[in-house]
């Protein structure tokens, strides 16, 4: 059976929603009443029918709607996909990987047949149909990585592995929670974490690194992020501050509901095959608080978490202005009730 793709925005008139079926699927990113920075990673595997986890790489019903999104903000600011010369292999490697991954599991959708170098890909949702030869850059209208990743939901960061150290030298971001890859682009993987607090001070990133480095072709690996948004903006990049940030200002009892949104990331890494690369595929998920609450689990277990939370990383996710109005919202939907292990919705 096919997706029903949705049609909506992300700006503007903010028209995204989440249908029934995907709120139950949403990957609520805490498994206890309590939250701080860890080396949350996992093997990246199929997961149960109907989860966000079932297809290594996922494709929903916002998939149209997101990708138009995606090109909006290529023709504002094209420098939010960048790829230093040495990175084009990684890209036909990403594109090859995205490709069969999307065809794989959605086959009434996505298409890929080979012939050699002579590829035949076909995007339905999108109208696409594009013949190419495989590692020759003349015969499709983008470099492989913009090519493969304008018609892919999240963004995508190319790391090149040398000196011991993974550096950003490729990658697209349009979705992503407040930093820039204009900025990020060359750094190594502590330059563009140097932001982030207490991580360094207990060694996640040490532990992080040293695991990534090792991460081994055909075993990806996975771990969830979270910030919140006000609004279901995809795009909150530090380059569009001035649209963005002021909303944070907006949040009142009446909205919460309505306005504010838990912001969760899928981020996985996967090692490509030809240049040796790693590749960061950053998975936006958005859901409105008034959709959260539908699970009475999520809904007390949000309020924990955003109580208790440490005000350096309530300072550090841009929380404050709105966090007591929030919480005073959620408070009525707190009952006091153990909750169960685990992410799920009870």
């Amino acid at each position: 059976m096919g997706i029903n793709f949705r049609k909506e925005t992300f700006r503007d008139d903010f028209t995204f929603r989440n249908s029934p079926e995907h709120v139950r699927r949403f990957p609520f990113p805490f498994h206890e009443d309590s939250y701080m920075y860890a080396v949350n990673i996992e093997p990246h595997v199929p997961g149960p029918e109907g989860s966000v986890l079932e297809n290594l790489i996922d494709v929903d019903e916002h998939y149209v709607s997101e990708m138009e999104d995606r090109a909006l903000v290529l023709a504002e600011d094209p420098l939010r996909c960048q790829s230093l010369p040495h990175m084009t292999l990684a890209g036909w490697d990403l594109l090859e990987l995205l490709m069969t991954e999307q065809a794989k599991g959605y086959p009434e959708h996505f298409s890929l047949t080979r012939d050699g170098d002579n590829w035949h890909w076909i995007n339905r949702p999108l109208g696409i149909d594009q013949k190419f030869v495989f590692g020759d850059l003349s015969t499709l209208p983008y470099g492989p990585m913009e090519y493969i990743t304008r018609q892919s939901q999240g963004d995508f960061c190319i790391l090149d592995q040398r000196d011991g150290n993974l550096w950003m030298d490729a990658g697209i971001v349009t979705t992503q929670a407040d930093w820039s890859l204009d900025f990020d682009i060359g750094m190594n993987f502590f330059e563009w974490h140097a932001p982030v607090p207490l991580a360094h001070e207990k060694g996640v990133f040490t532990r992080a690194l040293k695991f990534l480095l090792n991460i081994q072709q055909g075993k990806p690996a996975r771990r969830l992020n979270w910030t919140m948004t006000i609004n279901p903006r995809l795009d909150t990049s530090p380059e569009n501050y001035h649209k963005w940030g002021p909303d944070r200002t907006t949040v009142t009892p009446e909205n919460v509901g309505q306005k504010v949104h838990l912001r969760v990331e899928l981020q996985s890494f996967w090692r490509l095959p030809r240049s040796n690369a790693l590749v960061f595929p950053i998975r936006c998920y958005l859901i409105k608080m008034d959709e959260l609450v539908t699970s009475k689990k999520w809904a007390r277990r949000l309020h924990r978490v955003l109580r208790d939370l440490p005000e350096e990383l309530a300072t550090y996710k841009g929380l404050t202005r709105y966090r007591p109005t929030v919480l005073e919202w959620l408070s009525k939907y707190d009952d006091g009730a153990t909750t169960s292990p685990g992410f799920g919705p009870d």
